[in-house]
């Protein structure tokens, strides 16, 4: 019994394909962790963008110009 788990243990050593797969899934852990960081860092930034547009596009529905910092149309 103890020859033949001493064997096993050998055979997993030797074996690399199951040290390949959990490099695969810390690299995909990575990834996944990386690209979350940056869909929550950019989300506010997008968030407020998006915002100016649409003011700026409900402006220009209702007659009047306004420019993307929130100031209405017009000369100085």
């Amino acid at each position: 019994m103890a020859l033949q788990l001493k064997n096993a243990l050998a055979k997993l050593r030797r074996d690399e394909e199951g040290a390949t797969l959990v490099e695969y899934g810390i690299a995909l852990g990575l990834a996944v962790t990386l690209g979350a960081g940056a869909l929550l860092t950019l989300s506010g930034d997008v968030s407020s963008t998006m915002g100016k547009a649409s003011g700026a596009l409900n402006s220009i529905e209702g007659g009047t110009e306004t420019d993307t910092t929130g100031s209405t149309g017009g000369t100085t």
